[in-house]
């Protein structure tokens, strides 16, 4: 049989040939096809790289290239990739680790499409309101497109279609346009001090969204604008919030020519200022500029269900369409199950029908474990581990045969208890006939493989290259496999030394009493200060409700002396006096955010290099070493780096710039160098003097010996090594960065300080990261905790769990099944306890006993 062959001669493994995508080193790899493939390797060693730069970018474009000229222009489409041939690869799905942010309209229920299904069923099977308010009983008049007639009043009219019963469209609710909230101007926004008077600036919203003449309006109108705000009148305040837009005859003139005019001007209260500013905005930039001036609130008119009452009269068995989004998945399944029984005879089939249409992707949503969720519940308060099995559920319903999906983890945001589920969905995709490749670091996931790959050895420069491959069993033998230990359960992380259970709060603790919110249940919880705690539960259970929507708003208040949410009845904050949140989400917007001047080590050395004698003597000054804005920016790309050709039918492609070749200054910026130290590691390796472009390419482990004699950004540099980033180069943007390196990369300024009094929380922070990397990140909580902080924790990671002093664990399920604290205690408590979901992987990770249950 030829190589590269299956039976009859067709293809069996997808031939990757001199792949060089980002750090791959022109790697030669094959894929099998029709088989689970795990792509495995450190943070940074290039696993995405491979799957989703070579196997799913050249999957998609070659089938892309199938279409016509009209439709490519029209379709975003991936980049060639370096990477001299691939072959035998299908057509291929990718499931990104960060799907993209949802619309304002995008439910649970629309990025399903099971709202269509239920549009449909109360279109078609439901009792319809006429124009008077009586209720007509269903009948196939709807179906068939002839006016329904009332039997009370006689009154003939349509049923709504389905397109006429959604929130995306005509069955939108007018007061707040489909959204289900309302934006009201917070009065209490609108002043930020009051000791200081109008003419000072105390009116916000005047001052940052209005022509600055509008307090000469209201001197006019009547208002004192010399004293401070405080000694206002209850008249002149009213007169400040809520006055009529009258025009005045002012006397202006120019701060900037000093000429004077006079000109009729209309009054702008306060209020309307913000109202208008809110009309005319028409970008995220505009609304970002108002939003601050708002408060958000459910709309009065549709209850916050998005609809309007016409939308809202339908009626199956005496449920709206309203209610029925507003059921949790697991709650629709059951009720769907009973709609044959509120139609008449006629209508069964049809009702059936669409019944059975619903079934399979409601049963693969909760196979994946989502049935907490409710339809109407807003897509952009999902978190991304719910975005992303949304997208796997899709994908699985279509029952393709013959594609490859590309899946970037996977098992993000999935409690131990949901990967067999996971795992369950790709079998399902593999019995049709496609081919899974999937980056993840689960080892469950991992073992579950019919084949791995792991890229390493290491991250960056010193990853690229294909370090073991085969069957899992073949990796755990591996000695050159950094992955293999970890699969045959040989290695384990246990990173820090865990206080003992009697000791867990000697410091005290952080106590708060909640009230029920949403599906969480009052709650009574103690985190024990300078000690690292883990929140736990399955997904849906009240983590985040806990934790990042009571416990850190309320220490929040506490510290700015405001009220505590409404929802916390009690708060004893035992000292804390700052709270940090550290997620994985993406530092900066666009290339111009660079490790260099996120970390602030930029800022030293255009300091530094200002004082060089070459800058001297070329007058040159910090500012000019800017990328952004000085004068040794390369002009070609404007110091990004980068330049976009239009392909027109072709995607867009960005390339480094011909002028800089991606190193965003002049040629003159070359000519500007100073001098490495003539001792230590960096006298062998570098040369005598280095320019600044040439420091932005080196790694910050590279970078760090050639910073002698700058104490501050040694230092920094330092940080950056010691938290796992040493092989980042300096220049690289960090919008390219991934959630686990985003994460450490905001934790450098906070380091080196005393953490007495701070918190820090952390959700989810082993997303995307190796079991070895878990181990640096643990390392790095427990240097946060050494100098004094209280880490919390939310976390799925069995490791992370293990290493923690403290664990709270909620559920046991998840939405109305869960909302509770189960058990809390040391890691070995909560693995004792009977009813702990957690507890049960817990103990087998602890290496106590097989996995109860």
């Amino acid at each position: 049989m030829e190589q590269g062959s299956g039976r009859f001669g067709a293809p069996d493994r997808i031939e990757v040939r001199g792949a060089r995508v980002h750090n791959l080193k022109n790697i030669d790899v094959d894929v099998p096809l029709g088989k689970l493939v795990g792509i495995a390797g450190v943070s940074g060693s290039g696993k995405s790289s491979l799957a989703l730069g070579v196997l799913y970018a050249e999957g998609s474009r070659r089938y892309l290239d199938a279409l016509s000229t009209y439709t490519r222009r029209r379709v975003t489409q991936a980049a060639r990739p370096q990477v001299d041939d691939v072959r035998h690869v299908p057509a291929a799905i990718a499931l990104r680790q960060r799907p993209g942010i949802p619309g304002v309209h995008s439910t649970f229920g629309t990025s399903t499409e099971l709202l269509n299904a239920l549009r449909l069923m109360f279109s078609r099977l439901a009792s319809h309101a006429c124009p008077n308010g009586h209720y007509v009983a269903p009948s196939m008049n709807v179906a068939l497109e002839r006016p329904l007639r009332c039997l009370e009043c006689g009154v003939e009219f349509m049923g709504p279609s389905a397109e006429e019963l959604a929130f995306n469209g005509a069955g939108a609710c007018p007061t707040c346009s489909g959204t289900g909230i309302v934006r009201q101007v917070d009065e209490s926004t609108l002043v930020s001090d009051e000791s200081l008077s109008i003419q000072e600036g105390a009116v916000a919203s005047w001052r940052q969204l209005m022509w600055s003449l509008m307090p000469q309006v209201a001197q006019e109108m009547g208002v004192r604008i010399d004293v401070p705000f405080r000694e206002l009148s209850a008249a002149e305040r009213d007169m400040v919030f809520h006055g009529p837009a009258e025009k005045r005859h002012i006397i202006y003139q120019s701060p900037k020519t000093g000429q004077v005019a006079e000109l009729d001007f209309t009054y702008y209260n306060a209020v309307y200022t913000v109202e208008n500013s809110l009309a005319k905005a028409k970008d995220e930039k505009g609304l970002a500029r108002v939003a601050k001036f708002l408060r958000e609130g459910t709309c009065p008119d549709c209850g916050g269900s998005r609809l309007c009452a016409r939308a809202r009269a339908p009626k199956i068995g005496g449920v709206s369409l309203a209610q029925a989004s507003a059921l949790t998945l697991d709650e629709l399944a059951a009720w769907v199950g009973g709609v044959e029984g509120f139609v008449p005879d006629e209508l069964r089939p049809m009702a059936r029908a669409i019944v059975d249409e619903m079934a399979e992707p409601i049963r693969r949503l909760q196979q994946l474990g989502l049935g907490y969720l409710a339809l109407d519940r807003a897509s952009s308060s999902l978190s991304t581990g719910e975005r992303q099995r949304v997208q796997l559920a899709r994908a699985v319903r279509g029952r393709t045969t013959g594609v490859l999906y590309v899946l970037d983890e996977p098992s993000i945001g999935l409690h131990p208890s949901n990967v067999d589920g996971l795992l369950g969905v790709m079998g399902d995709l593999l019995a049709d006939g496609n081919s899974v490749v999937l980056v993840d670091h689960d080892v469950r996931v991992l073992r579950h493989a019919d084949h791995v790959i792991e890229i390493g050895p290491a991250s960056g420069a010193a990853g690229g290259t294909v370090v073991a491959q085969g069957a899992p069993a073949e990796l755990a033998r591996c000695e050159r496999s950094r992955t293999g230990a970890f699969l045959s359960g040989e290695r384990r992380i246990r990173a820090r030394e865990r206080a003992a259970a009697q000791d867990v709060f000697a410091h005290g603790a952080v106590a708060m009493e909640t009230r029920a919110i949403h599906t969480v249940k009052p709650l009574s919880v103690r985190v024990p200060r300078g000690r690292l705690t883990a929140v736990t539960g399955a997904s849906g259970s009240g983590k985040t409700t806990m934790v990042l929507e009571s416990l850190v708003p309320a220490l929040e208040a506490a510290a700015q002396g405001a009220a505590l949410p409404a929802h916390v009845a009690r708060l004893d904050p035992n000292g804390i006096e700052r709270v940090h949140l550290i997620d994985a989400s993406p530092i900066g917007a666009n290339v111009r955010s660079t490790v260099a001047t996120y970390s602030g080590v930029l800022d030293d050395l255009r300091r530094a290099f200002a004082k060089t004698d070459d800058a001297r003597d070329r007058g040159l000054k910090a500012g000019d070493f800017s990328y952004n804005t000085g004068s040794l920016r390369c002009a070609t790309c404007d110091g990004t780096g980068q330049i976009s050709l239009d392909a027109q039918f072709l995607p867009d492609v960005d390339v480094p710039c011909p002028t800089c070749g991606g190193a965003r200054y002049a040629r003159e910026a070359y000519q500007v160098k100073r001098a490495v130290p003539a001792s230590g590691e960096g006298a062998a390796l570098y040369p005598a003097a280095v320019s600044l472009p040439e420091l932005l390419a080196m790694t910050v482990d590279e970078a760090r010996a050639c910073v002698g004699g700058l104490r501050t950004a040694k230092a920094k540099l330092d940080v950056l090594s010691d938290l796992g980033l040493g092989y980042l180069t300096l220049g690289e943007a960090t919008p390219a960065l991934s959630g686990g390196e985003a994460q450490r990369l905001k934790l450098a300024g906070e380091m080196t300080r005393s953490q007495e009094n701070a918190l820090f929380v952390f959700d989810e922070p082993t997303i995307g990261l190796h079991p070895l990397d878990v181990e640096v990140l643990i390392g790095v909580l427990q240097r946060l905790v050494d100098n004094g902080a209280t880490v919390i924790a939310i976390e799925h990671d069995l490791d992370m769990i293990a290493n923690a002093d403290h664990v709270i664990d909620m559920g046991p399920g998840g939405g109305e099944a869960g909302g509770r604290i189960v058990a809390c205690g040391t890691p070995e408590q909560v693995a004792a306890c009977a009813e702990s979901v957690t507890g049960r992987y817990l103990e087998k990770e602890l290496g106590e006993g097989p996995v109860r249950g």
